[in-house]
C-alpha cells in the first residue's frame, strides 16, 4: 500500500491510495493522451490577455510500457513516429521520455525498473498541436496503470508540467491542462489554466504546408507593439473581447456565435501580421464550404487551420474543401 504526497513548486498534490497487486516487473500497461489546438487567444496571451485552448480527442499519443530490456536496468525507448530509439543515455533526445516515467513512478514512491517505453503518436510534431504534452501525459498514465493505480487528471496535469519545462523552458501550463482533463481550458498569465464548461461541437483541421518558427513570429509582434503600441494594445483587447465571447458562446452551445468570433480572431491576427497566403485561402475555402468560422491555429505563419463545422455531417463538405485548397494532414475532431 502506497500513500503518497506530491509537491510542485507551491502547489501540493494528494495521491491517490494504491494496491500494488503484483510486483511490476510481471506488469505491462498502456495509456493514451490527446491532441490540443489554440480556439482564440494567440499572442495576445503574452501580453497579459486570456485565450482558450481545445483537445482534439480524435488525434492521440499512445505509451506502452513492457517490463524489461536487454540491459536489465534503466528504460528502453522506441518512438518510431517521432524518429527516436534507444536510451537517454545514448541520445539526449530521449531525456522528456524518460524523465516521464521517473516522475511517474517517484509520484507513486516505486523505484524504476526494467522498462521498453513504446510511444505511437498520430499528434503531428511541432505543428502547434501539442505533441509533447500528449506523450508526457500518456507515458505518465501508462506508469501508473503499469503499477495498478490511477492518477487524477489535475495529478497528471502537474506531472506532464514537469516534462513540458524540458520541451519550453518555461511552458504556460495550457498544453498539459488541455490535455489531461480532455476538456476545454482557459488560461490567462494572472489566473493561469481553468477548465471551461462547453457543449459538443465539431472542427476541421488542415495544416497549410507551410513551416515558420514561433519564436521568429512571436519577435514580429513585438516589434509591431514596439513600432505602434496603441495599436497593437488595440488588437490585443479586441482579442480578449473575442475570447470572452468564446467563453460563453461554448457554455451556451452557440456555434454560430462561436465561428464569428473565430472570424473576427483570424482577421485581428492578419493585421498583427501572422497569418499568411496559405492560411488565408484555407480559411476562405472552409468558409464557402459552409464553416461557421475559421482562422489559424498558433503562432502563424503557417501551420494548422482550424474550422467550426455547423455538424458532423457538414465536416466532410468542408474536408473536401480544404484538400482542394491544398490543405495536408486534414482532420475532423468533435470536441465535448
Amino acid at each position: 500500500m502506497v500513500n503518497n504526497v506530491l509537491c510542485l513548486g507551491n502547489s501540493t498534490y494528494p495521491l491517490w491510495e494504491i494496491d500494488v497487486v503484483k510486483p511490476v516487473s510481471e506488469r505491462e500497461a498502456e495509456a493514451s493522451a490527446c491532441a490540443k489546438a489554440i480556439l482564440i487567444g494567440e499572442h495576445a496571451v503574452v501580453y497579459g490577455r486570456p485565450g482558450i485552448a481545445v483537445p482534439l480527442p480524435s488525434r492521440r499519443a499512445t505509451a506502452r510500457l513492457l517490463a524489461g530490456n536487454p540491459r536489465g536496468a534503466g528504460v528502453l525507448v522506441e518512438a518510431p513516429d517521432l524518429g527516436k530509439s534507444g536510451f537517454e543515455d545514448e541520445d539526449p533526445a530521449l531525456r522528456p521520455l524518460a524523465l516521464a516515467v521517473e516522475i511517474a513512478f517517484g509520484a507513486l514512491g516505486i523505484p524504476v525498473p526494467a522498462l521498453m517505453l513504446r510511444i505511437e503518436s498520430e499528434v503531428p510534431v511541432s505543428r502547434g498541436l501539442g505533441s509533447g504534452a500528449a506523450v508526457a501525459a500518456a507515458t505518465v498514465r501508462a506508469c501508473a496503470a503499469f503499477a495498478g493505480a490511477e492518477f487524477a487528471p489535475e495529478e497528471v496535469s502537474a506531472l506532464a508540467f514537469e516534462v513540458e519545462k524540458l520541451h519550453h523552458g518555461k511552458p504556460s501550463g495550457i498544453d498539459n491542462s488541455v490535455v489531461a482533463f480532455e476538456r476545454p481550458v482557459w488560461f490567462s498569465r494572472s489566473e493561469g489554466p481553468r477548465v471551461l464548461p462547453s457543449k459538443p461541437f465539431v472542427l476541421v483541421l488542415a495544416d497549410s504546408g507551410v513551416r515558420a518558427k514561433t519564436s521568429g513570429l512571436v519577435a514580429g509582434v513585438a516589434r509591431r507593439r514596439e513600432a505602434d503600441p496603441d495599436a497593437a494594445e488595440g488588437i490585443f483587447d479586441r482579442m480578449a473581447e473575442r475570447a470572452e465571447a468564446a467563453r460563453r458562446a461554448l457554455a451556451e452551445g452557440d456555434t454560430e456565435a462561436l465561428g464569428r468570433g473565430l472570424d473576427e480572431a483570424h482577421g485581428l491576427l492578419r493585421e498583427l501580421g501572422v497569418s499568411c497566403a496559405a492560411l488565408d485561402r484555407l480559411a476562405g475555402a472552409a468558409r464557402a464550404a459552409g464553416a461557421l468560422g475559421a482562422k489559424l491555429s498558433g503562432a502563424g505563419g503557417g501551420g494548422y487551420l482550424l474550422a467550426l463545422a455547423p455538424s458532423r455531417q457538414a465536416a466532410g463538405g468542408i474536408t473536401d474543401a480544404l484538400a482542394r485548397a491544398g490543405g495536408q494532414g486534414i482532420f475532423v475532431s468533435e470536441i465535448r
